[in-house]
């Protein structure tokens, strides 16, 4: 058996980066990354129904969509989606 070597360079991991509440900002979003070179990964998740019925925005859609990231393209990341309406970003508890 070979153990593995290692380069010594820093792996970072992948972080919840934002949720998505409409498809077309999903879709928006999604190209923005792929322009720019950004890995994510798209988790689905329905919204409960009375979370819909009393939603303060007209946005009755079912599903909404949190964007996971790797940890090193969160500052990148944060400057292309500025101004993407249905999209909230996740606060960062390292200091980013």
């Amino acid at each position: 058996m070979s153990a593995d070597a290692f380069d010594g360079n820093m792996y970072h991991r992948e972080v919840a980066f934002c949720r998505v509440y409409s498809l077309e900002s999903k879709e928006k979003l999604e190209k923005l990354f792929l322009k720019n070179r950004i890995s994510y990964f798209i988790e689905w998740q329905d919204k409960p129904l009375l979370q819909r019925m009393f939603a303060k925005n007209n946005n009755k859609e079912k599903s909404f969509f949190t964007i996971r990231i790797n940890e090193a393209d969160v500052p990148k990341a944060r400057e292309l989606v500025q101004g993407i309406e249905s999209v909230k970003i996740h606060k960062m508890d390292h200091g980013e």
